[in-house]
């Protein structure tokens, strides 16, 4: 384990202390990204302001239960996508999850597809890498003082995870793509169409703009992580200007498939772990 991070909160509604006393520690962490704002498929939401010694989350967390098993849900742009990617302050809602007890994270998400011939508008791309050309501009690591920490980071997203979405989306008749690369930019803006030409020719997959850093913070953290990348545009083609519009109307469109992927894998997670995320960290720290 990297670090513990014991919980600091304040409850929306007081009345409801003893319902949050009885799910703790949260088992499951959810990042609502663009479109995805609505934790409608928590039971018995509750409300918290959590408190990190990284400055506050995009929003409060909702907790509660999804087919008997905990989860924390937080809208990672804030519920009214006022925080753009580049501002998010990545390392105050993972060690927000962290605090909870989470010890896996689901991360959808909505990208551009940079091999539009193969990856088409609303399928889903379970990555299992990752290029950063975010250059440096996001704080991307808890240890930058103290102890030093060398994170094994060459495989970024939990391969037990990874499996069991493709199995459950599969099982859903969606159409899924098991791996690809996620190239992470920096934004707010979109690429140029030299940029995606020069992402498109490397072979890499999709792009966006927020998985990156917080897929390394879930490593140091010794969570799990998973990025369910989704589609909204086809950002190669040199013809088409890519807007924040053209993405929310895609990912609207498809919301549903989205909530019911997820809905639908949250039971089939096993407690225990398998893979070796969430003990990366044992011999980074020197």
């Amino acid at each position: 384990m990297a670090f513990e991070a014991k919980p600091a909160y304040v409850l929306v509604d007081p009345k409801q202390k003893d319902q949050i006393e009885k799910l703790l520690p949260i088992e499951l962490g959810l990042f609502g990204g663009s479109g995805n704002y609505d934790p409608t498929v928590i039971e018995n939401p509750v409300e918290i302001k959590v408190f990190t010694p990284y400055g506050a989350p995009s929003d409060n967390f909702i907790v509660g239960t999804v087919k008997g098993r905990t989860l924390a849900f937080l809208a990672r742009h804030c519920r009214n996508h006022r925080i753009p990617p580049h501002m998010i302050n990545y390392r105050a809602n993972v060690w927000g999850m962290k605090s909870l007890g989470v010890k896996r994270i689901i991360s959808p998400c909505a990208c551009g597809s940079l091999q539009p011939e193969r990856i088409d508008l609303g399928e889903f791309v379970i990555v299992d890498q990752i290029f950063d050309r975010t250059f440096g501009q996001r704080k991307d690591t808890f240890f930058d003082g103290g102890p030093i920490a060398h994170v094994p980071f060459g495989s970024p997203y939990c391969p037990e995870l990874r499996k069991l979405t493709v199995e459950t989306a599969k099982q859903l008749t969606y159409k899924v793509h098991e791996k690809g690369t996620y190239v992470c930019i920096n934004g707010p803006r979109f690429s140029t169409y030299a940029e995606s030409i020069f992402f498109h020719n490397q072979g890499w997959d999709v792009v966006g703009m927020t998985a990156y850093p917080e897929s390394v913070l879930a490593r140091e953290a010794g969570m799990c992580y998973l990025n369910i990348a989704m589609p909204t545009d086809k950002d190669v083609y040199g013809t088409e200007h890519v807007t924040h519009e053209m993405v929310l109307k895609t990912m609207s469109n498809n919301i549903d498939r989205v909530r019911k992927l997820t809905y639908e894998l949250i039971p089939k997670i096993p407690k225990k772990a398998t893979c070796t995320c969430q003990t990366a960290m044992l011999h980074g720290l020197f």
